[in-house]
């Protein structure tokens, strides 16, 4: 890999978007428009106290995965990554300057995700919020990763929704947002223990309720870098040049 044509790759990428407001809204926007819409449906209860945390994992994933997977799809679609590998630029160039670009906007759209629910719609956070931001930052570039990994292995945009089903919603049903974990049937928890988005839902809870230490969020940081650079690794491994 070389690192000045992946940054280039990532100025590319960041050039489209820019110029793509759709895009842009649904990155930047949408996710915080959910958890406002969550927050407003729990009114006046302490709902939203309790799964205010799990929404700031949720809603940032599933736009980084959708978005990322669908962009670079289109790209072999096109014959656009044809034409770029053809040239002095590997899949890793590729792949990593992707990752790059999409991280970045992840870390945009978590800072003003976690904006709005703390101070727009009154998340109660009693440990550090830097860690929060960290932890969801961290969520939405795994998004970002998962959506590499499935649009290696997709040939349409409607092979890449069906991907969600298969690689999105049993984390959503696994990870702690509707029961906690270790209230989940046996064998459930221990498949829930294998699925990163588990591992951010419990840093958002413990960090919101500031009940274990930064040593232990942490630890959940670095399992789920450690799932996000797997997924970037093995697409960059199975990345086709075009989709047939």
């Amino acid at each position: 890999m070389n690192a000045t044509r992946t940054l280039a790759t990532t100025a590319r990428v960041l050039t489209q978007i820019r110029h793509d407001p759709r895009t842009v809204g649904l990155l930047v926007v949408v996710p915080s428009l959910l958890i406002g819409l969550v927050a407003w449906i729990f009114t006046d209860t302490d709902v939203f106290a309790t799964i205010g945390p799990a929404m700031l994992a949720l809603f940032p994933f599933v736009v980084m995965f959708l978005v990322t997977s669908i962009t670079t799809l289109r790209e072999r679609r096109t014959g656009t990554l044809e034409r770029l590998l053809s040239m002095p630029l590997g899949k890793g160039d590729f792949i990593l300057g992707y990752t790059l670009a999409f991280g970045l906007l992840a870390v945009i759209q978590s800072l003003v995700a976690s904006g709005y629910a703390i101070w727009v719609c009154g998340l109660t956070i009693k440990g550090d919020v830097w860690l929060l931001v960290a932890v969801a930052v961290t969520d939405a570039v795994l998004g970002s990763t998962l959506g590499l990994f499935a649009s290696a292995f997709a040939r349409t945009e409607f092979q890449v929704v069906q991907f969600m089903p298969a690689i999105v919603f049993p984390q959503i049903l696994l990870g702690g947002i509707f029961l906690p974990r270790d209230q989940l049937p046996a064998g459930l928890k221990e498949i829930s223990d294998w699925l990163p988005l588990s591992h951010a839902v419990d840093a958002l809870n413990a960090v919101a309720t500031n009940s274990h230490d930064a040593a232990y969020v942490g630890g959940q940081l670095l399992i789920i870098g450690a799932f996000a650079v797997g997924a970037v690794v093995v697409g960059a491994l199975t990345l086709q040049r075009r989709t047939a």
